[in-house]
């Protein structure tokens, strides 16, 4: 009798492990599959990034070591500008610390969404390469966020990221700049592909983003707010359209108009 109740617990222990490693692998490809679109545009601008960078003097080797530790577009142009320009340290910290400051906000947020099992190391992990294009993505997964499913998204966009950088460097000098030039603009069409599905399914959604979008754009073109510096205004932006969000919109009434 004792035989058997032991041998039911290790038995129901064994098929309870099975179920939930077969449950990760689905997550993990669940997340590369979504982690295509970005890795795709993601290849694309940085081979722009790789371009300047070599041709600005850097060795190919600098160039990809850069992408890879970083994951970031606009903090490592801004970079790459403050190197070529023999910046000093400070220059380079003060101004990382402004343009990145966004993803703060960003890991806030997507830590209310990651399931109680991530644990922080798992966390510390995930925000290595928390970047706008996966947070966007990850906000929009309906299911609640596993570990899993957050490597697997993040793995192609990184491999396409410091790979385009590579690329970028190694045809440094073939392309001309023009074409460079262009490549650049594949993240911005990259970001509205990935907020127009969720917009056109949520009005709350959508609303948000035009208030952000809207809020940008008066403080680009607006004269009187020339001296704040691209990622102070896209903190701003954030938060005002944040705080808008959350208080014309919790989360309740935008689940309930979503359904509807």
């Amino acid at each position: 009798m004792r035989k058997n109740i032991l041998g039911n617990i290790y038995m129901n222990e064994v098929v309870e492990m099975k179920y939930n490693s077969l449950e990760k692998k689905k997550d993990i490809k669940r997340g590369v599959q979504d982690g295509i679109p970005i890795a795709l545009g993601y290849f694309a601008v940085s081979f722009s990034f790789g371009l300047l960078a070599v041709k600005g003097g850097l060795t190919s080797f600098q160039a990809v070591i850069i992408s890879l530790t970083n994951v970031t577009s606009a903090g490592q142009f801004a970079g790459l500008k403050i190197i070529l320009a023999g910046g000093t340290l400070v220059e380079m910290i003060l101004t990382q610390f402004i343009i990145n400051l966004r993803y703060s906000l960003m890991s806030l947020s997507l830590s209310q969404k990651l399931g109680e099992a991530v644990g922080i190391k798992e966390r510390l992990v995930i925000a290595f390469a928390n970047t706008d294009e996966i947070f966007a993505v990850a906000m929009g997964h309906v299911k609640e966020l596993t570990f899993g499913y957050m490597i697997g998204l993040q793995l192609l966009p990184i491999v396409g990221w410091t790979g385009g950088t590579l690329f970028g460097a190694v045809a440094s000098g073939i392309l001309p700049k023009s074409i460079s030039s262009a490549l650049s603009l594949a993240l911005y069409g990259m970001f509205v592909a990935i907020v127009m599905p969720v917009a056109k399914k949520s009005r709350p959604v959508a609303i948000v983003a035009l208030v952000a979008a809207a809020i940008s754009c008066v403080l680009y073109y607006v004269p009187i707010f020339k001296f704040i510096s691209t990622g102070i205004a896209i903190i701003i932006s954030t938060v005002a359209a944040s705080v808008i969000g959350a208080i014309f919109f919790p989360v309740g009434t935008a689940e309930k108009k979503e359904v509807q």
